[in-house]
């Protein structure tokens, strides 16, 4: 440790120091890496190939996936490689990578559930204006304010945390490069810009989040008023799952990053870090299909021998984008 924590890098602590232990966990992470990464290169080959599947809500669920896909592939491959050579070392600049690419990313992913939140609600609440409000021009137009606002935030936020003098070891004790336990590195009342930050992301992320509940909240409301039971199933298989990914991903991650980082590595800092940076990204591709009949029907179509024939050469062109 004194031989790595002297250099420009740093100490990622891990899960455990046990080998066998080490072992364990590379092959987990490696199993829920490979499911996500098929479930979520599924989906977005699925919503390319398929006409069908051309509707705002299949694109922007493939930006989703898409942005599961690099989510999860920020922080999951670093530590299964970390734990396979028993070695936490990280250095300076890939850890400024990881620090920006997770920020964007999760700002992103949060963006993109507030947009997939408020098409759902003008799908459910305003149907005849559904094809002019959510037009192509509007949802490109939103997708990359997505993709933007999601890298400005990664941008400001690494600029701020790696412009703070750190003293000490350079010891982080979770599996990633994570801004609540490297704060613990920096010199005393150094850090109040990134707590400026912070407030201003956590404040963005609370709009958000009442952006969502505001919007199905009238989604709840309308789809109550709907007499036939048959369609108050069919818009709550659809809303349910999204509500339940938007739940999940950001109570985990907003408990994570609002209470003070403890003084050292516990198991409730470890399994909150999961239940945020791996578990979502890994159920996203199930909870969107296996409910939905028009996605598993296009994906039978799809793997079929016939199908995937036809559409060998525009699948190739699509995994190399």
């Amino acid at each position: 440790m004194a031989n790595l924590t002297s250099m420009s890098g740093f100490l990622l602590m891990g899960f455990s120091d046990n080998r066998e232990l080490q072992i364990l966990h590379a092959l987990l992470f490696l199993v829920t890496y490979l499911l996500a990464l098929t479930g979520n290169l599924l989906i977005i080959t699925v919503t390319s190939l398929d006409h069908r599947l051309q509707s705002p809500m299949y694109y922007f669920l493939k930006h989703l996936s898409l942005l599961d896909l690099c989510f999860i592939s920020v922080t999951v491959p670093q530590s299964i490689a970390n734990s396979l050579m028993n070695n936490g070392y990280i250095s300076h600049g890939q850890c400024i990578l990881q620090v920006f690419f997770f920020i964007a990313l999760a700002s992103s992913e949060v963006a993109i559930l507030t947009v997939m939140s408020y098409d759902r609600y003008v799908a459910v609440c305003q149907p005849l204006q559904y094809e002019t409000i959510m037009n192509s021009f509007a949802c490109r137009q939103a997708v990359t304010a997505v993709w933007l606002a999601g890298g400005l935030s990664g941008l400001m936020h690494t600029a701020v945390n790696f412009s703070i003098p750190l003293c000490g070891e350079r010891v982080i004790h979770q599996f990633f490069c994570d801004i609540p336990q490297m704060l613990k590195l920096t010199c005393s009342h150094e850090f109040i810009n990134e707590i400026v930050m912070a407030a201003f992301t956590t404040s963005a992320a609370f709009i958000c989040l009442v952006s969502i509940v505001l919007s199905y909240v009238h989604i709840f409301s309308t789809v109550l008023r709907i007499p036939s039971a048959e369609g108050q199933t069919k818009v709550f298989a659809t809303c349910l799952p999204h509500l339940f990914v938007v739940t999940f991903f950001l109570s985990t991650a907003g408990f994570e990053f609002l209470r003070p980082p403890s003084d050292s590595q516990s198991a409730m800092d470890l399994m909150f870090s999961i239940f945020y940076t791996v578990i979502p990204p890994t159920l996203n591709p199930a909870i969107y299909s296996l409910r939905n009949e028009a996605m598993k029907a296009a994906l039978r179509k799809v793997l079929s021998k016939g199908e995937f024939a036809q559409r060998k050469v525009y699948l190739k062109a699509i995994l190399k984008f």
